[in-house]
């Protein structure tokens, strides 16, 4: 269906060398987009790239830290003159800290902050100003389910993603009139590698399956649909909505 094509359109992902971010980039690959992948490192970068490549779609290459702002100005700068716009931004760059708050290293906290964060308001803000000036964009920003739930220890991760979902709903109050959506999906428990130690504990387990009504993890397969809706003209009169894609655990108690 043309209303979810993404032909014709170049999308950025951040930190989508590997995990739920290449995923994603498979998705809006297949869907029609031209990709470009980020990562700090630039082996797995170009590792998938090249396999994307393979498959006959076009994808290329930009390394930069999303928390150095002139490295990303920089970066999308020469993206723009070389290749051309931006269409589509998927800020996916993230890490988790654990920690108790009263024992949390300030370092830990400042790490996630940043990433999951003042990364992606620094990323938007540079491809925000091409989309503003052209009319029209997409910005998705991978959330969390603990951009409104938590659990004890994650509690960098949850200021985080709740600053995330605020920050969405920032991006949409200010250029939603330019023709640019700006929108979160908000991933429950899904099969990682950022999670796969909780997975391999039994009682964790058991215990996310039992709080998931659809009784199981959620693969980075299921989060493919959420990324190409939200990136395709099929989202035009989404603005500022976080999608949640987590089996169901924001609707049970």
């Amino acid at each position: 269906m043309k209303i979810f094509s993404l032909q014709g359109r170049r999308a950025l992902i951040t930190g989508s060398g590997r995990g739920l971010g290449l995923r994603m980039v498979r998705g809006l690959a297949e869907a029609g987009a031209e990709i470009v992948i980020n990562d700090v490192d630039r082996e797995r970068a170009e590792a998938a790239a090249k396999a994307l490549r393979c498959d006959g779609h076009a994808a290329h290459v930009s390394v930069f830290d999303v928390i150095r702002p002139a490295a990303v100005r920089d970066a999308v700068d020469s993206l723009e003159r070389a290749g051309g716009p931006i269409d589509i931004l998927v800020n996916n760059a993230g890490i988790h800290r654990y920690g108790a708050l009263l024992d949390l290293e300030f370092s830990n906290w400042q790490e996630v902050l940043d990433v999951n964060l003042t990364g992606a308001f620094l990323t938007a803000q540079a491809v925000g100003r091409g989309m503003v000036e052209r009319r029209q964009g997409k910005v998705i920003n991978v959330c969390s389910l603990m951009s409104e739930l938590g659990r004890p220890t994650t509690g960098s991760y949850m200021a985080a993603k709740g600053g995330l979902k605020m920050l969405t709903r920032a991006m949409t109050v200010e250029w939603a009139r330019h023709n640019i959506q700006a929108n979160g999906i908000a991933p429950g428990y899904i099969l990682s590698d950022m999670t796969q130690h909780l997975a391999a504990q039994p009682e964790f387990d058991a215990w996310v399956k039992s709080r998931t009504p659809a009784a199981r993890w959620g693969t980075p397969d299921d989060l493919v649909g959420a990324t190409v809706f939200l990136a395709s003209p099929a989202s035009n009169f989404v603005n500022g909505h976080i999608l949640f894609v987590d089996g169901g655990v924001m609707a049970s108690l």
